[in-house]
């Protein structure tokens, strides 16, 4: 797997692929991947400061510091350190209502 973003893999290529939406375009990841590591491998961040124009790409790694939270287009959000990525899961930078 070719990848363009922040996290570059160096090994484990023989997971299977999981594809997901981010934002509206599919990416792939492997099974196994937090939805951090599945956003970072296919970007160079998670999602803009909610204060600021600054990228986030989480701080703790571990859910303590709320610095990774990313949206589903379904509206609820969820901690990309902690979750792990499935199999279509449509995921967004920013929260929906926030959306022109």
């Amino acid at each position: 797997m070719i990848t363009a973003g922040r996290i570059v893999r160096l090994a484990e290529f023989d997971r299977a692929e999981v594809r997901f939406l981010l934002d509206g375009q599919m990416r792939s990841a492997l099974a196994g991947d937090t939805v951090l590591t599945a956003m970072l491998a296919s970007g160079p961040a998670l999602r803009n400061a909610e204060f600021g124009p600054e990228p986030r790409a989480g701080f703790c790694l571990m859910g303590a510091c709320q610095d990774c939270w990313v949206w589903q287009e379904e509206g609820p959000r969820l901690r990309a350190c902690s979750t792990p990525i499935t199999e279509g899961m449509r995921l967004c930078k920013m929260p929906p209502e926030s959306w022109p």
